[in-house]
C-alpha cells in the first residue's frame, strides 16, 4: 500500500509559488523599519535635512538586506530551475529555508538600531549563513535523490554548489571585519553581493 509520506510534496512548483510568497513579503517588510521622523514643534530645512541624515544607517542596512534577499531568491531560483520533481523531505527543507528568510526583517532591524556593535553584525551574519546552510542541504538533497533533471546534472550541480560554498565564505570574511569597523563589515558584504547580481568580476558561475 502506498503511504501518505509517499504521495505528499511531489510538486517543486508549489516550493516555487510559496517561496516567492515570502520573498515578497520579507522584502517588503525591510523598508517598514524606517520610521519617517516626527516633530512636535515647527523646525526649520536644515533640522529637517539633519533628521533625514539620521537615517542613512538605516537606508545602508535596508540596501545590504534587500540586496541578501534578492541573492537567496535568484540562488533559490536557479536551484528550481532544474529541480523537477519533489518530495515531502524537500518540502520541510525549503521551508525551513524560508523560515530564516522571514527573520531577515527581524535582523535587519536590529542591525539598523545597533549598526556600530559587533553582535549585531555577528546575528545578520548567522541569519545569512542559516539561509545558506539551508540552501546547500536543499540542492545536495535534490542531487542524492535525483530530483534534478539528468540531461543537466553533470552540467549544473558543481557550479550551483561552488557558489553557495564561495558566498558563504566571502559572508564570513565580511562579517570578520566587523572586529576592525561595523561599517567596513557592511561594505564588504554589499560588495559581495554587488558582485554575485552584477557579475562586475566576471563571475559567470
Amino acid at each position: 500500500m502506498t503511504t501518505y509520506n509517499k504521495l505528499s510534496g511531489q510538486s517543486a512548483g508549489r516550493i516555487d509559488a510559496i517561496s516567492d510568497a515570502v520573498f515578497g513579503v520579507a522584502m517588503t517588510l525591510l523598508v517598514l523599519e524606517i520610521k519617517v521622523p516626527e516633530f512636535e514643534e515647527h523646525i526649520t530645512e536644515l533640522e529637517l535635512a539633519a533628521a533625514f541624515w539620521a537615517l542613512m544607517p538605516k537606508f545602508l542596512v535596508y540596501f545590504l538586506s534587500f540586496m541578501t534577499a534578492g541573492i537567496f531568491w535568484t540562488g533559490q531560483s536557479a536551484q528550481f530551475r532544474y529541480i523537477k520533481t519533489s518530495d515531502r523531505n524537500l518540502n520541510w527543507i525549503n521551508l525551513l529555508f524560508l523560515l530564516f528568510v522571514s527573520t531577515l526583517p527581524f535582523s535587519t532591524a536590529f542591525l539598523g538600531d545597533h549598526i556600530m556593535f559587533k553582535f549585531s553584525i555577528f546575528l545578520y551574519w548567522l541569519n545569512i549563513l542559516l539561509m545558506g546552510v539551508m540552501l546547500y542541504i536543499n540542492w545536495e538533497y535534490a542531487n542524492r535523490h535525483h530530483f534534478i533533471a539528468s540531461e543537466m546534472r553533470d552540467a549544473v550541480y558543481g557550479p550551483i554548489k561552488k557558489r553557495i560554498i564561495s558566498a558563504q565564505l566571502l559572508y564570513l570574511a565580511g562579517a570578520l571585519l566587523c572586529f576592525i569597523d561595523t561599517y567596513a563589515s557592511i561594505a564588504f558584504i554589499v560588495a559581495v553581493q554587488l558582485n554575485y547580481a552584477f557579475a562586475f568580476l566576471g563571475n559567470k558561475k
